[in-house]
């Protein structure tokens, strides 16, 4: 289908769902496709580097300096949003460096045009289309101006990076000034991530998990044992195995990093297997993977965050 014709059904749409043709005109009257949103979409850094190759390109030393002199700079503002939802400053600020780089770093890309170019031409037609439809809602709200609402080549916007349903779901106005800013505002940036995070399931003063052993004995045991997930959840989620208590995995022969044994804690765990490394994680681990379904992205920030924390 032609991209015009596409956009006249889009339109349709919009009005159909009660977005006012007064915006729906604004913000797709002259809309342009933006290719340089599809070619970014095929070369993304969680898809295209390893492990190792991602975690050295994010958590650079000077990344974890500046997110120590920002976990202490704002330590306030950072508790105030740790109190309601559970989520430990640290993990906060890590997301908040490696989505917009402490929020020097938002994106410049046009929102609406950005998710109509990814709705019409992308791998996720669909998803994309839900979020332009929800830019839409946010633009006819009047809660953000036009010409704030831009990000990156993918739609995310703000310090968190939040995408337009998750900005009109879980962004929190915690300076309670009528306005729910994940641009300008800390405490309504940070109170927006940990709910984020709490409502996809973080639970309070429990680890994301950790790194663990895996023997060729071992893995045989647990190959055969303990299989892995085929359906639900993102991609990430399915590459990972069914959740066991860790007094099993003990007994299949899986201990730390250091070769000591498992804790005696007996939380639920999944083994996920990143190249050539190995991590028992528990269900704070699949609250990151809801922000970015990405094992690269969700261990940078995880190993982030117990630096931060002296883990």
């Amino acid at each position: 289908m032609p991209f015009e014709e596409w956009l006249a059904a889009l339109r349709a749409e919009a009005l159909a769902k009660g977005i006012s043709p007064r915006t729906v005109e604004a913000a797709l009257g002259s809309l342009e496709r933006l290719p340089v949103v599809v070619e970014r979409d095929r070369t993304q850094a969680e898809l295209t580097l390893t492990l190792d190759q991602y975690l050295k390109r994010r958590l650079t030393s000077r990344v974890v300096r500046t997110a120590r002199e920002m976990a202490s700079s704002h330590r306030a503002d950072l508790e105030r949003a740790t109190g309601p939802y559970g989520v430990p400053p640290s993990v906060i600020v890590a997301i908040w460096g490696l989505e917009s780089n402490f929020g020097r770093f938002q994106g410049v890309r046009p929102v609406v045009a950005a998710l109509a170019t990814l709705a019409y031409d992308g791998r996720r037609q669909a998803l994309f289309r839900d979020e332009l439809l929800a830019a839409l809602r946010i633009l006819d709200s009047g809660e953000v101006e036009p010409a704030a609402l831009r990000g990156s080549w993918a739609g995310a916007m703000g310090q968190p990076q939040f995408m337009p349903s998750s900005y009109l779901t879980w962004a929190v106005d915690a300076d309670a000034n009528g306005h729910r800013d994940i641009w300008t505002s800390l405490p309504d940036i940070f109170a927006s991530m940990a709910n984020y995070l709490s409502a996809h399931g973080w639970t309070k003063d429990q680890r994301w998990g950790r790194e663990v052993r895996v023997g060729d004995k071992a893995a045989a045991r647990v190959a055969a044992a303990v299989p892995m997930r085929l359906t639900g959840g993102c991609q990430a989620a399915r590459d990972m195995t069914e959740a066991r208590p860790l007094s099993e995995w003990r007994a299949l022969g899986v201990t730390q990093k250091n070769g000591a044994a498992l804790p005696q804690a007996d939380l639920p765990a999944s083994l996920v297997r990143v190249d050539t490394r190995r991590f028992l994680v528990y269900g704070n681990y699949e609250a990151l993977l809801a922000y970015n379904c990405a094992h690269t992205y969700a261990l940078s920030v995880a190993i982030l965050s117990d630096r931060l924390a002296g883990k």
